[in-house]
């Protein structure tokens, strides 16, 4: 991957119980594509990862608050899984906020694992295609999205993977939606 994302901002949306890989692994893919990260998250400090949703795993720096981000400021968005991380996310209203308004302006997200749970809080899987960690399609299903189980799912610069195992697809592809940029089909959907 060169400098397909130079002079893109990709905000990456978590709190405690990430997935340590599910953030380090897609960030490392956009930022050795030329993108700038910031973490955001729903809490000042450090927040806490895990391996397994079970292993302590360290912590990652927060760099800014979703309450006072705007999505005016990114040219994509990032929501990494892990059980507990996108719980907490999807009964935020700041965090629900910020991600439906991606969707409102057309930008790109990329989301694993557990993470479409604050996508359906946000209201915007309906009519859309996703996959997921098992335990969450069904989830998916009532909020009416078309749910798969592959690697990797695309649908408008929605891009989904079902779990860790399927990163090395996910990071390719969300480097090739981010660049893309805009979609103005999910714009008018959402």
């Amino acid at each position: 991957m060169a400098n397909e994302l130079q002079g893109r901002k990709v905000a990456i949306l978590a709190a405690d119980g990430v997935e340590r890989v599910e953030l380090e692994q897609p960030r490392r893919a956009v930022q050795d594509a030329g993108a700038e990260t910031q973490l955001l998250s729903i809490h000042e400090g450090e927040i806490q990862a895990r391996n397994n949703d079970i292993e302590e795993a360290g912590t990652f720096t927060v760099e800014g608050l979703v309450s006072e981000a705007s999505a005016d400021d990114y040219d994509a968005l990032i929501l990494p899984g892990g059980t507990v991380n996108p719980d907490q996310l999807r009964v935020n209203d700041d965090a629900v906020n910020f991600v439906r308004t991606f969707f409102e302006q057309g930008k790109p997200v990329g989301t694993l694992c557990h993470g479409p749970w604050t996508l359906i809080n946000a209201g915007v899987v309906e009519g859309r295609q996703l996959t997921s960690y098992p335990s969450v399609r069904t989830d998916l299903r009532n909020a009416g999205a078309e749910v798969f189980d592959q690697e990797v799912v695309t649908d408008q610069g929605l891009v989904s993977s079902r779990d860790p195992n399927d990163l090395p697809a996910f990071c390719s592809k969300i480097v090739e939606e981010f660049a893309e940029g805009k979609h103005q089909q999910q714009a008018r959907s959402a």
